[in-house]
């Protein structure tokens, strides 16, 4: 906005345009509104908070659609005269109700307003009748009126008196006029005139004596129609007066005279005279209307000393062709006279043509057959001669035309056929025109509504649906809902929605499925199991409360999603096989060495049967390493000589789900040195006591071998000493260089045995030991190194050539032992 505007200008300027806005929109959005309007009736003067109805109730609304669709209440006028609770929907009073000052003496008093909605944008057209209560008193122009009477006047004679004024209506309006306290000389006459004027008249029952009674006081009463009635009073006071001979006579006793219903204001419309031959004031005329007649009730004045009766309001034709008046003439004296003047008032043409429906129909069947009456009205103006000849034209005669019946009566009858869901309602603007110079015209709309026939099956808007529920549902889960949409409308627009029967029975209907039938939501009526259904598929019909119903179909596939309720299941190794299945591992098996695989399943589907293998328990955990998603079992490193031979091992399998699921896998594994012919027994938890014996006769039996091998060793030392001491004493058999030749010969014979080192490895639980020819402490003797009686210090060490021998004990406790024979 440019900054050099005052911000309150801008302020005005973006109110005004919203306003324009919300005309416009509500200009456009027209048709939108209520045909009929939502009328209510209140009695006046009713207090602030007062309900006059349901408003949100008559209106087919909710007090949440009140609140969402931001209601309000719009006048013509601005004014709030009541105020809507959206909290309850009532319509209620905003202020007090004075009848009497919003429509003055109107017959009817209505109050019309719109309840406008947004989103979308929509019209109620509201009519409030005021209903009149009587709190309302007659009220006389004059509260004391003095009449001159001459003691001459004959019995009958009237004196006009202006009546009492009622601002209330009907009934509780005047009704009637009395005199009190009763006299003999006078009476109250009362009625209405040929022009709906009422008047009011004293009339003279007896004739007068001044000499008697010079004058007299009574009250004029006026009492309304009300419950309770209401009055007012008036003071009329009767002076009685010398006689007067002669009395005003004027010079015709009828005056007419025609005027344009159009003549300016205070333009003369005749003069009335009278003569009164009496001389000085009994011979003073003055004019005056018969009745008191205010600025607001009469359109015409009279000059009291001319007798020139003028304009001061416009007249309307329409309103009253004629006026009719009558002329009082009083003389000084207090005699009088008076006259009628007839005022015929002269047509122009300044009215309208007027149309009045007397039928239409509305709303018509989108079947209606072509020449259908839908409308019948008539024409008329209120102007008369050329100025109230009507002519009236359609402006669209597509599907609609006029046709003349009688006299000013035409028909609105179609002409094609009608279809509801291309065009629901029709706008038809009739304009009447007059013959009058320039022409009136005035147009009447009539808005024709279609109403619905079931002629459109339901659509869904979705060609299928996938729902989706979770296994192990509680019963009766709420999964998701179809909806069907019909372009009819009530009844016939009624979508009410069942499971189709399956055709075939392959196709049988799933009985764990259930929709219901007012909006279509589809509900699982018992726990699914993934595991044996992942899913399903229904056909749904939608079906029109029409005669006959139309129905669509539509198919609903519902899927079983996966829950985390089945744990691992291990298939090897098998883990309720008898005995327990054990896994051999050679001792020189490098890291990374596969041992075994655990092989599991489960189950479920998705990341709840992602599987993961963990070592949960082992006898030493350093020594194993388990494949994370593979479940293989290997050598995290090389085994070694501390390592028990045999291991145990808990392999942890579990799932991905929330939360875990899991199972376990035991083995077993023995660390063996070589297993080319191994025959083991399967080892069971039932052996597993014997197994603990064998081994303590093993380490009873390694002692016995080892205490034998000491033994033996310690004789053989002996023996060997023995034979130096028999070299030095001088037994020698032969020479140096006798001997070396004799060995060698002998060698080469293969007559000389030759000493070998022997190495026995047993296992425990092994069912055949190795037997190892290590190696020949002489393999080859040459004379240079081969003699009989060498010392210690001069033995030599060969390598060993390793030889097996069988038949060993196989509870032998000896491991990685050896023996030298």
């Amino acid at each position: 906005r440019p900054q050099h505007l005052p911000r309150h200008r801008h302020r005005r300027r973006a109110m005004a345009l919203a306003r324009q806005v919300l005309c416009l929109s509500a200009f456009l959005w027209l048709p939108l509104a209520r045909a009929e309007p939502i009328r209510y009736s209140v009695a006046e003067e009713a207090e602030s908070g007062s309900v006059v109805g349901e408003l949100a109730e008559d209106a087919g609304l909710t007090p949440a659609q009140l609140s969402a669709r931001r209601a309000r209440l719009v006048s013509e006028d601005g004014r709030q005269h009541f105020r809507l609770e959206r909290a309850s929907g009532r319509l209620v009073v905003a202020a007090r109700l004075d009848r009497e000052e919003l429509c003055a003496q109107s017959n009817t008093c209505m109050l019309p307003f719109e309840l406008l909605l947004s989103n979308p944008l929509q019209f109620f057209r509201v009519e409030v009748t005021l209903v009149d209560i009587n709190d309302h008193s007659p009220i006389f122009p004059d509260e004391r009126v003095t009449f001159k009477v001459p003691e001459t006047s004959e019995p009958g004679s009237r004196f006009p008196l202006e009546g009492a004024q009622d601002l209330d209506i009907g009934s509780n309006t005047v009704q009637e006029y009395s005199i009190s306290p009763e006299n003999d000389y006078f009476t109250a006459s009362y009625g209405t005139g040929i022009s709906g004027k009422k008047y009011l008249e004293l009339v003279l029952e007896k004739p007068l004596d001044r000499e008697e009674q010079a004058e007299m006081s009574f009250r004029v009463i006026a009492m309304d129609g009300g419950s309770p009635p209401r009055s007012g009073t008036a003071e009329v006071k009767i002076v009685i007066l010398d006689a007067n001979d002669n009395a005003p006579k004027f010079t015709q006793e009828e005056y007419m005279a025609k005027i344009l219903e159009n003549i300016p204001e205070n333009s003369v419309v005749l003069t009335v005279t009278a003569t009164d031959p009496d001389e000085r004031v009994n011979g003073d005329i003055s004019y005056q209307f018969s009745k008191t007649l205010g600025q607001s009730d009469s359109p015409f004045v009279i000059d009291p000393i001319t007798g020139e009766i003028k304009i001061t309001k416009p007249l309307d034709f329409e309103d009253s062709d004629h006026h009719e008046l009558h002329v009082r003439a009083t003389d000084g004296g207090g005699l009088s006279a008076i006259c009628k003047v007839l005022v015929e008032v002269v047509d122009v043409n300044d009215n309208a043509p007027e149309l009045v429906v007397s039928s239409f129909s509305s709303p018509l069947p989108e079947n209606t057959v072509p020449g259908t009456v839908v409308a019948l009205f008539t024409v008329r103006d209120r102007d008369s001669g050329a100025n109230g000849k009507i002519s009236c034209a359609l402006e669209d005669q597509l599907f609609f035309s006029l046709r003349p019946a009688y006299k000013n009566y035409y028909e609105l009858v179609t002409v094609s056929a009608l279809d509801r869901e291309e065009t629901p309602q029709y706008v038809l603007r009739v304009t009447a025109a007059d013959a009058g110079s320039p022409p009136l015209t005035s147009t009447h709309t009539f808005s024709v509504d279609i109403s619905d026939v079931n002629d459109n099956a339901p659509v869904f808007n979705q060609t299928s649906y996938t729902m989706y529920v979770r296994e192990n549902n509680v019963g009766t889960v709420f999964v998701g809902a179809v909806s069907a949409a019909d372009a009819d409308v009530g009844l016939n627009a009624k979508v009410s929605y069942s499971l189709a029967a399956e055709q075939g029975p392959e196709r049988a209907r799933c009985s764990c499925i259930s929709v219901n039938s007012e909006n279509g939501h589809v509900f699982v009526l018992r726990p699914l199991d993934y595991e044996h259904l992942r899913q399903s598929e229904v056909t749904v019909s939608a079906s029109d409360a029409g005669s006959p119903p139309l129905r669509a179909n539509v198919t609903v596939r519902l899927v079983v999603l996966d829950e985390n309720d089945n744990a691992p299941l291990v298939l090897y190794p098998a883990q309720e096989s008898s005995p327990a299945w054990s896994e051999l591992v050679p001792v020189s098996a490098e890291a990374g060495y596969l041992i075994s695989k655990v092989v599991a399943v489960d189950a479920d589907s998705g990341q709840n049967s992602w599987l993961s293998y963990h070592l949960l328990r082992a006898t030493d955990p350093g020594l194993f390493s388990v494949g994370l998603q593979s479940g293989e079992v290997r050598l995290r490193r090389p085994v070694t000589e501390r390592d028990s031979v045999k291991q145990k091992l808990l392999v942890l399998v579990r799932d991905n789900g929330q939360p875990p699921l899991s199972a376990t896998a035991a083995l077993s594994a023995l660390l063996l040195k070589d297993f080319s012919d191994v025959r083991l027994p399967h080892a069971s938890p039932a052996t597993e006591d014997q197994d603990a014996s064998l081994t303590t006769y093993l380490i009873l039996a390694l002692v016995f071998v080892s205490l034998l091998f000491l033994v033996s060793t310690a004789v053989l030392l002996a023996r060997k000493v023995c034979r130096r001491k028999e070299l030095k004493a001088g037994h020698v058999l032969y020479a140096a260089d006798t001997l070396q030749s004799g060995l060698a010969h002998a060698a080469a014979a293969g007559t000389l045995p030759r000493p070998y080192c022997y190495e026995i490895s047993l296992t425990t639980g092994s069912g055949n030991s190795e037997f190892r020819f290590l190696k020949p402490i002489l393999p080859s003797l040459s004379p240079q190194h081969c003699a009989v009686g060498q010392g210690p210090d001069e033995e030599q060490d060969f390598p060993a050539v390793p030889v097996s021998t069988e038949d060993m004990a196989p509870d032998s406790a000896l491991q990685d032992s050896s023996m030298l024979f």
